[in-house]
């Protein structure tokens, strides 16, 4: 933990306010060292010190910046409300692409930013072509150049952990139903409306779409597109969930079943990936290793407190005394006389 808190300063102080606080840093390491609580404060102080000031934290420092502002600035872009589907597909893409091409072509401005951090702050630099010291066993023969080891044991494995996670979250049946629901946006008169893509979420529900029901649906999205595209009304949606909503006030979820059907299925598919997602988030927060013995219907209860916060916090106090009034459950209290 202290090594950590230790990184995320210096990441802080030396690329962000430069040389000065980089100083006031290196003081602060340097009290504890010799001014410490205790021994192994110090001992631990002197080892941190001589690791940030060595080229294997500069190279992992600018490695980790590499690769976590690709994935923050997805993170964010994913997370807007407002966000299409589509471009959040091609996002997702084109990052994957990105990770690849710092994986095959990326290796020497990678070295030469660690070259350059290094020259700024007075760092010693290694020679790729020397055989790696390990620093924790430095009298141990490697057999390997640095080279081989900040490039193949280094940078190849985690840009290859990240293009599995990446292919494990947005595999290719994934991907697919995102971008086969994003045919149904009723943005610009229903511009990004694609038949065979409906046809093919469609077959991705075999339990709700037999082989007559599919040949139905065909013909229903036909009529359908042409009936939506005519009618005023529909001209200035842009969520799918404005369209549904639409249908039912006009009625046209009775004139088009087989395409309501696979509306409510596509509006159900993001919530059940997000809602579900928030869940699992908040089980490893509730249920603690003090809360082992926790019974299903109280974890449930503190889940749900948990995840709906905005909504429950809506409720008065009083409703919530009122119900356990009103529970017939006996209880002692005490009244101040």
């Amino acid at each position: 933990m202290l090594e950590l808190e230790i990184k995320h300063t210096v990441v802080d102080q030396t690329m962000c306010k430069g040389k000065e606080d980089e100083a006031n840093q290196e003081q602060w390491s340097q009290y504890i060292e010799k001014d410490g609580p205790n021994d192994g404060k110090k001992c631990q102080a002197h080892g941190l010190l001589d690791y940030v000031k060595d080229f294997d934290f500069v190279f992992h420092l600018h490695l980790m910046l590499l690769i976590l502002g690709h994935a923050n600035a997805l993170a964010l872009s994913l997370q807007r409300k407002d966000k299409d589907i589509l471009e959040a597909m091609l996002e997702v893409k084109l990052t994957k692409q990105r990770f690849q091409q710092v994986r095959d072509d990326g290796w020497e401005s990678l070295l030469e930013r660690s070259y350059s951090f290094c020259e700024e702050h007075g760092l010693p630099k290694l020679d790729m072509e020397e055989e790696y010291v390990d620093r924790h066993k430095p009298r141990r023969k490697t057999n390997r150049t640095n080279y081989q080891h900040y490039r193949y044991d280094c940078l190849n494995p985690i840009i290859d952990l990240q293009l599995t996670e990446f292919n494990d979250r947005f595999n290719e049946i994934n991907s697919s139903l995102l971008t086969h629901m994003a045919a149904f946006s009723p943005k610009d008169s229903f511009d990004s409306f694609k038949h065979d893509h409906l046809i093919e979420l469609a077959k991705s529900y075999p339990d709700d779409f037999d082989a007559r029901q599919l040949k139905d649906l065909d013909h229903e999205l036909q009529i359908y597109i042409a009936n939506v595209r005519a009618d005023e009304r529909f001209g200035k949606l842009d969520t799918i969930s404005q369209l549904v909503k639409l249908m039912v006030d006009t009625k046209k979820h009775l004139a088009f079943p087989l395409v309501y059907r696979s509306l409510k299925l596509v509006l159900v598919l993001p919530i059940a990936t997000a809602s579900v997602e928030r869940c699992f988030l908040a089980m490893k927060i509730v249920k603690t290793a003090l809360r082992n013995r926790i019974s299903d219907e109280f974890m449930n209860d503190a889940i749900l407190w948990f995840v709906e916060k905005a909504l429950l916090a809506t409720i008065p106090n009083d409703d919530v005394i009122a119900l356990f009034q009103n529970m017939g459950i006996t209880r002692r209290v005490e009244v101040e006389v």
